[in-house]
């Protein structure tokens, strides 16, 4: 199968299959998103949206995240994968949002990974997410799912699968498509063991189709 074939089925069959697909972050405004973005590198969505209304209620808005001592940060995100370098983070971005940018979220992906605990991909998240830009958040789901299934080849960085995926996906459809990936990749294409029993893109899957065990 063609590779430009192989992003048309499947972008079909989430379109019909995931008509809605947003992220699963418990968040109402764009401080709340991205600090949350930060606390889920490495960890559960559903570990961070435990944590989360505590410390958003301690902590309601940048400048009071940037005043606050950091082993007071620690104490309400402690159960968080790295929770010392993520309490750093979250002041020293609290810090600099406040002070720097207003209390106002950058838009540009660039200029939101000069904040602490910001990288690319968080970045991409808050870009997509937050504005509605083309914006590709390559996490560790999107990286997996989109090489299993032949969308990416050969992608040995996040970027490299991320210049990949947004050659092939139409620019409307970019954001949802991190989300569709993302989602398929933690109910169903599992890192070890893959419901490809139950999976719809079997028919243009590159794994499922090269690997006699899947079937």
């Amino acid at each position: 199968m063609r590779r430009k074939e192989r992003f048309e089925q499947v972008i079909n069959y989430f379109l019909n299959a995931m008509p809605v697909a947003e992220t699963e972050l418990n968040y109402t405004n764009p401080y709340e998103l991205l600090v949350a973005v930060i606390l889920s590198a490495q960890c559960t969505d559903k570990r961070v949206n435990m944590v989360t209304p505590d410390l958003f209620n301690r902590f309601p808005n940048e400048a009071a995240l940037g005043e606050a001592e950091i082993g007071e940060i620690y104490e309400y995100i402690k159960s968080i994968s790295y929770p010392n370098n993520k309490a750093k983070s979250l002041k020293g971005m609290g810090k600099m949002l406040s002070e720097e940018f207003k209390g106002i979220v950058p838009s540009d992906v660039d200029i939101l990974q000069k904040l602490p605990g910001v990288g690319r991909k968080t970045a991409n998240v808050i870009a997509s997410v937050v504005y509605d830009k083309p914006a590709m958040a390559v996490d560790t789901h999107v990286f997996r799912v989109s090489a299993r299934i032949g969308l990416t080849r050969k992608a040995k960085t996040p970027l490299q699968a991320e210049e990949q995926l947004v050659k092939y996906i139409p620019e409307d459809l970019i954001s949802k498509a991190h989300h569709w990936l993302i989602l398929h990749g933690r109910y169903t294409c599992m890192a070890r063991k893959p419901k490809c029993s139950k999976c719809g893109v079997q028919k243009f899957c590159d794994y499922y189709q090269n690997n006699p065990l899947t079937k």
